[in-house]
């Protein structure tokens, strides 16, 4: 399996951190939050679950823009082999 470098930003670390502290946050939004959390500074990837449930956010029109933006963070460090 290729291993993925990439991290998640300051600015979508934020994002999360505030979006698991909001009440008012999906449970969606809390799951893609926490995934973009658990890529901030390790090698952790995206596993094939939380790749379908980004994808499902961006597609759809139910979402608002920060889910949308983690979702994007969420895909962005998949393994692109899957």
């Amino acid at each position: 399996m290729a291993k993925n470098t990439k991290r998640s930003s300051d600015e979508l670390t934020q994002l999360a951190s505030s979006t698991l502290t909001n009440n008012n946050s999906s449970q969606t939004a809390k799951k893609l939050a926490g995934s973009v959390l658990s890529q901030a500074n390790t090698d952790n990837q995206t596993g094939k679950e939380m790749e379908t449930l980004a994808s499902k956010v961006l597609q759809s029109n139910k979402y608002n823009d920060q889910t949308k933006t983690l979702a994007a963070s969420v895909l962005s460090q998949s393994n692109k082999k899957r």
